[in-house]
């Protein structure tokens, strides 16, 4: 799998656990894998783990 950047949109698999965050901008919950997640919703870099 290849990205230019963005978010990559992926079912995590079982034995891969994501951290779960909230976007500070829309409130979305989300989870993600990585150092710098983004907001699925609205692609805002500013997320806090929950």
């Amino acid at each position: 799998m290849c990205s230019t950047g963005g978010p990559i949109d992926v079912e995590l698999d079982e034995g891969l656990k994501g951290k779960k965050y909230r976007c500070n901008d829309c409130g979305a919950v989300f989870e993600a894998v990585g150092r710098h997640p983004v907001c699925p919703s609205c692609q805002s870099e500013n997320v806090t783990e929950v």
